[in-house]
């Protein structure tokens, strides 16, 4: 199955570390980990809730295989439009989560906020 995640920089920053084999830890109120089932929805956050709340106004999608079957036991969850479907992954069962992705986490996408000059 293929997935996408919206991260910030931070956060992307930590599957650079990893060598883009696993994403990183939730932090405490984090208890979720949502990677989407499709682009359209990761570039959406990415685009607008990374570059407008992330300190340094940037946003990336990241994409990557996960084994079907191992997928397969986690439930697709719509939580808006048709299109806007992620799997719920509890924080505690991400470094099984991440053992089954295959091959390695890509960045697809890039977006950073306009400046003033940029948006005229």
């Amino acid at each position: 199955m293929i997935l996408y995640r919206p991260v910030g920089t931070k956060e992307l920053e930590l599957i650079r570390d990893s060598g883009f084999t696993k994403y990183p830890p939730r932090l405490p109120e984090q208890p979720i980990f949502y990677p989407v089932l499709n682009e359209k929805y990761a570039t959406e956050i990415a685009s607008q809730w990374n570059v407008k709340y992330n300190d340094d106004h940037r946003g990336y999608v990241t994409k990557f295989e996960i084994d079907d079957a191992y997928a397969s036991q986690f439930e697709i969850h719509v939580v808006g439009g048709e299109y806007h479907q992620e799997l719920w992954i509890p924080a505690q069962e991400l470094d099984i989560f991440n053992q089954h992705i295959i091959g390695y986490i890509q960045v697809i996408r890039e977006f950073q906020e306009l400046s003033k000059k940029e948006k005229e």
